[in-house]
């Protein structure tokens, strides 16, 4: 055999790999025995994509109940909880802190009866009650908008009861046992905080079979009668970590006396196939592997939509720099905002009541920043158009309340503010005073990035539906 064909016999017989050692055929190397690779366990598709969706349906439900059991530690069953301060830069547990009330709170269980709300004469001063149910959509709202600011007596009754009540009480019907009062008190701060928290102290809250009679001095519940809830750790945390079993029992130990509306009939067929039945515990263990395998994944991956979806806001329209949503309040059928919602904070108003706009830019989409000047301009009658009224809060990169001179976090309707000449209203923003005269009107900014909240407490209908939009803040360097 010639070199050359000897080259070709051992190119074709051992690759091209190995030309260069073809003068001395070598036995190729004996092959790496790997080790058999296990097949991943078998998920149930279907059991994950079901356990993903009740999961999402049920999130609210299920925050608003641990919500409860955390804010019932420590107070009488079916009495307010008072906030008789306003928050300052050292208020670092929540987002947006709102200095414009006092906020009141009472979480009640209208499976033993309806319970009778007293509200004061506040003698004109802005307050609201919002009544939420246990899918945290707005129930009532009562207060100056709805009722007046007159002494009034209202019968919260649950879904399911019958009979008559008192003369002069207005009855008041919440469509989940689990219900929920929001009161907020307006207060322009400083000394009229203590004004504002005398008529706080005025509203009373009674069974109807004792009515007249406060709600007997019960013994405030504890932690271990709470459900496993631990009062010291954040709802929203403890939610995030329960198992499908923990999770999907709570939620049907919760259906019975917190039905979910009509409008929900498929999702009651969803929770039906995945084995959830009111009252009754939920057992991952009874399914098969692959269809427990699929739950628990169903159940990580939708927590992980939510947290994932809430980092990026609730999102809304963008007019100005500002970002606004009227579809809130009431959620209908879109469980995935609802859920993102009651994870992003508890208690949202009914656009009726409340809208809410931010933004952390600038008219020409620029970060805001103190060390440059703004001037938040309204012409003439187009300040910010309100029956209750409205207010701009200024907030740092955490969402937090910055310190500065003047103690000042948020300007409105209800500040001593000078309109120009002409009638049009400036609000100056920024780090550095805007020079004599103007400082009624300035919003102090700390000496970096920050975010501003417009509150409209009972807007006009042309907020609502659009029609009257924010001007955006114009950097005046």
């Amino acid at each position: 055999m010639t070199p050359t064909r000897l080259v070709l016999g051992c190119a074709a017989l051992f690759g091209l790999a190995w030309l260069a050692s073809c003068g001395k055929p070598e036995a190729p190397p004996a092959p790496k025995v790997e080790p058999p690779q296990a097949a991943a366990p078998a998920v149930d598709a279907e059991m994950k994509r079901l356990a993903g969706e009740v999961y999402v349906y049920a999130y609210p439900l299920v925050l608003t109940d641990v919500t409860r059991a955390v804010g019932a530690a420590g107070v009488m069953a079916g009495t307010f909880r008072h906030d008789r301060t306003l928050p300052d830069v050292s208020s670092t547990g929540v987002a947006s802190p709102n200095s414009d009330f006092l906020y009141s709170q009472a979480w009640l269980d209208l499976s033993q009866g309806p319970v009778i709300l007293s509200t004061p004469d506040t003698r004109g001063r802005y307050y609201l009650v919002a009544m939420l149910g246990a899918w945290t959509n707005v129930v009532a709202s009562l207060g100056t908008r709805t009722t007046g600011t007159a002494s009034g007596k209202f019968a919260i009754v649950g879904p399911h009861w019958k009979g008559k009540l008192p003369g002069g009480v207005f009855e008041v019907r919440s469509p989940t046992e689990l219900a929920w009062l929001y009161a907020r008190i307006q207060t322009n701060g400083g000394s009229d905080v203590e004004a504002a928290a005398r008529i706080q102290k005025e509203f009373k809250l009674a069974p109807l079979a004792g009515h007249g009679k406060p709600i007997a001095k019960s013994r405030p519940a504890g932690p271990a009668e709470l459900g496993g809830i631990d009062v010291k750790t954040a709802p929203r945390d403890q939610v995030a970590k329960m198992d499908a079993n923990a999770y999907f029992t709570r939620l049907a130990m919760l259906l019975a006396g917190n039905p979910p509306a009509e409008g929900d009939a498929p999702m009651r067929e969803k929770m039906k196939k995945l084995g959830i039945e009111a009252g009754h515990p939920f057992e991952v263990g009874k399914l098969d592997p692959a269809a427990a395998r699929g739950v628990e994944a169903g159940v990580k991956a939708a927590l992980d939509a939510i947290t994932f979806a809430a980092s990026r806001g609730l999102g809304g329209d963008i007019r100005n720099g500002w970002t606004v949503d009227v579809a809130v309040g009431r959620w209908g059928t879109d469980y995935g905002k609802r859920a993102v919602a009651a994870y992003v904070g508890l208690g949202i108003n009914a656009p009726e009541d409340a809208v809410f706009m931010a933004t952390h830019l600038d008219g020409g989409g620029h970060r805001l920043d103190g060390a440059n000047p703004y001037v938040l301009h309204f012409d003439k009658g187009k300040v910010p158009p309100a029956d209750g009224f409205w207010s701009l809060s200024l907030y740092d990169d955490e969402e937090h309340f910055a310190a500065n001179a003047l103690d000042r976090h948020n300007i409105g309707s209800n500040s001593r503010l000078q309109a120009n000449a002409d009638g049009s209203l400036d609000v100056y923003i920024g780090a550095a005073s805007p020079g004599p005269g103007k400082e009624s009107n300035w919003l102090p900014a700390p000496k970096g990035s920050f975010n501003l909240v417009l509150r409209i407490y009972w807007p006009k209908p042309e907020v609502i539906d659009g029609k009257w939009t924010a001007p955006g803040v114009r950097n005046t360097t």
